[in-house]
């Protein structure tokens, strides 16, 4: 089955139609997906959401542009919010100095405080990384060692993605990797191991080819799980057995009954 490592199911581009859809996710191959939590406000939506569908999983944190009203009372409901048992991850946590809104200072001391807290509560860490690879390797070098990660969303070089992963942890891959122009996540996907990429969409952002500019959904994923078999020059069935093992490896999910 296809595993979708990181969504954002909660978003408002799919209040008109998310029971429609994420019903018909079995129906197209997708059979586990993992609601990443991006600002404090979206951690209950995640909640509803996990306990409604029994094939929907969350991971609750706070992306970096999102960090400048945190507080450790904060801090203190995500911890609590990480022992419940459908939260498999804590994120999505990290730097952004693409959109830079709030300072790198701000940013990095809720980075490594989420690393804290999810060391503290032994969870895998979902990373996101935008114009920030010297920082975040740092980072994550002195904070997350031997923790469980995936670096989402990757977008540096296969040189720095092959440090990640003598460092134990996952890339995420998705709808970006059908780009004509994604000539350096290409090299990437050819260069690493197939049992160090994990499927995910980021939707509703970033759909592939062809359609690229609108609304993702989990439902486009096998055109993600196509294209890096043709990378790998593996067959698409070998790229979703291998990605669901090292997806269900890097949140400890368990074989799960469809719902």
């Amino acid at each position: 089955m296809i595993i979708d490592t990181h969504a954002h199911y909660d978003d408002e581009q799919f209040d008109t139609d998310r029971e429609e859809l994420l019903r018909s996710m079995h129906g197209g191959g997708i059979g586990l997906i993992v609601n990443a939590g991006s600002t404090v406000e979206s951690w209950e939506k995640i909640l509803r959401l996990t306990e409604e569908y029994p094939f929907v999983y969350g991971a609750v944190g706070v992306h970096p542009d999102e960090v400048g009203s945190l507080t450790e009372e904060h801090m203190m409901q995500m911890e609590r919010l990480l022992d419940l048992d459908k939260i498999v991850a804590a994120g999505e946590m990290g730097l952004d100095y693409y959109w830079d809104n709030e300072s790198h200072d701000v940013q990095k001391k809720w980075f490594v405080r989420q690393l804290e807290l999810a060391r503290k509560k032994e969870m895998p860490v979902i990373i996101h990384s935008r114009e920030a690879a010297a920082d975040t390797m740092d980072i994550m070098r002195r904070h997350a060692s031997g923790m469980r990660a995936v670096i989402h969303c990757y977008s540096y070089s296969a040189e720095m993605a092959a440090e990640y992963v003598k460092m134990g942890y996952y890339i995420g891959v998705g709808g970006v990797v059908t780009f004509k122009n994604a000539k350096k996540l290409k090299n990437v996907v050819s260069e690493i191991p197939l049992t160090s990429i994990v499927l995910e969409t980021d939707c509703p952002y970033l759909a592939p080819e062809p359609y690229r500019g609108k609304r993702n959904s989990s439902l486009y994923l096998p055109r993600v799980a196509e294209k890096i078999a043709e990378l790998k020059g593996v067959s698409t069935e070998e790229v979703i057995r291998q990605t669901e093992a090292n997806s269900r490896k890097l949140y400890g999910l368990q074989e799960t009954a469809m719902p």
